[in-house]
């Protein structure tokens, strides 16, 4: 059965991030692997609600800015930790660091709980579970959602698989990036919503960008239109939250990147060819973002897809530009 949890808001603030409480330390010892955009802030949360976090990633400025306790790797930060997060690019990245030589899976002990927050692929999860079962640590596959501006406020939802047992364990420390927390079931649940939820989110940025345009080619008012389109059946989060900035010139970035998101529609497409379903709407869907990226929008946010929408339509932008 699905379990939900809403966390409430705390009232003090710590450290000059909204929401956090001065006193709710899980006393677990947290580690982070993978400190980017959605890792270091995940990492600055947990440090200003007063939990002893160590991290590791490549990038040494990553680590810094994350303010988490460097580790000088992956194994020795294992060996530090009761709980592990990794928050990386794909599956590849994940099974690198569960099975290298100094990783994961080389340096866990029972009892420790890894939680992985990366968009990954559901049949690489299941398989990682069972491994680190064996060696008596429990693996949650945790999908986020909500983008930078959730995890810098604390307003994430995320969506588990695995043991109810150890989500219980490890919600403290959720709590502190986290508004929402959904219990999917067993293992890779998690991340196969996410990727259902990641598919919404690029069809809704794609056909909306695709409407902004239509909008400006035909004279519109882009902030009426959209003011239209939120009182309307065609809202979705794109309307409500990306656009009303775009059309005046501001393009959130600092998000999911044109590159991550294809890779997310990749994996969901592979996800329906492991379920033997047929998509009928993915082609087009990623054809706006493999565009984009081929295009040089690819390290860019997800958000620019429309301007790659625009160059293929001779050069038309929804967006003002902005003043010096």
């Amino acid at each position: 059965m699905l379990a939900y949890v809403k966390r409430s808001r705390f009232a003090t603030i710590a450290g000059g991030v909204p929401g956090v409480s001065e006193s709710v330390s899980s006393q677990l010892r947290i580690g982070v692997v993978g400190l980017g955009n959605m890792g270091g802030r995940i990492a600055k949360r947990l440090v200003a609600g007063g939990e002893a976090v160590r991290g590791y990633d490549r990038s040494a400025d990553a680590i810094g800015a994350s303010v988490a306790t460097p580790a000088p790797s992956v194994g020795a930060l294992v060996a530090q930790v009761d709980v592990l997060l990794m928050s990386l690019p794909d599956s590849r990245a994940v099974e690198s660091v569960v099975y290298g030589d100094d990783g994961v899976l080389a340096n866990c002990r029972a009892r420790q709980v890894v939680a992985d927050l990366t968009t990954a692929a559901p049949a690489s999860t299941v398989r990682i579970h069972a491994d680190l079962a064996a060696r008596g640590v429990d693996y949650l596959d945790v999908g986020i959602s909500g983008g930078a501006k959730a995890a810098e406020s604390g307003a994430l939802s995320i969506m588990v698989g695995g043991s109810p047992e150890a989500l219980e364990r490890v919600r403290p420390v959720f709590s502190h990036f986290s508004a929402n927390v959904f219990h999917m079931g067993a293992s890779g649940s998690g991340h196969t919503t996410k990727l259902l939820n990641n598919y919404l989110n690029g069809v809704s940025l794609a056909a909306t960008a695709e409407v902004m345009l239509a909008g400006k080619k035909a004279g519109l008012d882009l902030g009426q239109l959209l003011d239209v389109i939120n009182a309307s059946s065609g809202v979705n989060f794109a309307t409500l939250e990306r656009f009303p900035s775009i059309v005046k010139g501001d393009y959130l970035e600092g998000g999911l990147t044109v590159n991550l998101m294809a890779k997310d529609l990749f994996a969901y497409l592979d996800l329906l060819t492991d379920l033997q379903l047929t998509s009928f709407t993915g082609a087009g869907t990623l054809g706006c973002f493999t565009l984009a990226a081929a295009l040089g929008y690819g390290d860019q946010i997800s958000n620019r897809v429309v301007d790659a929408l625009g160059d293929a339509a001779g050069g038309l932008r929804v967006g003002e530009t902005p003043e010096p």
